[in-house]
């Protein structure tokens, strides 16, 4: 595995732990949120929004 591939993995996973953090602690301050389903949904989808950045700036050389 090339450098630049183990800096990508370790950036997501840099990425991931405070995302799904903030969710959590959303998740806890807001009852209303507490939908496994609405929170995994709002996970997935910041998730989405990292590695499509992450994507297009890789192929924006």
């Amino acid at each position: 595995m090339s450098t630049l591939a183990l800096l990508v993995v370790l950036l997501l996973v840099l990425v991931v732990l405070p995302l799904v953090g903030a969710v959590g602690y959303a998740v806890h301050r807001r009852p209303s949120l507490s939908n496994p389903v609405t929170a995994g949904l709002t996970t997935l989808g910041a998730l989405t929004a990292v590695v499509a950045l992450i994507v297009g700036a890789g192929q924006g050389r």
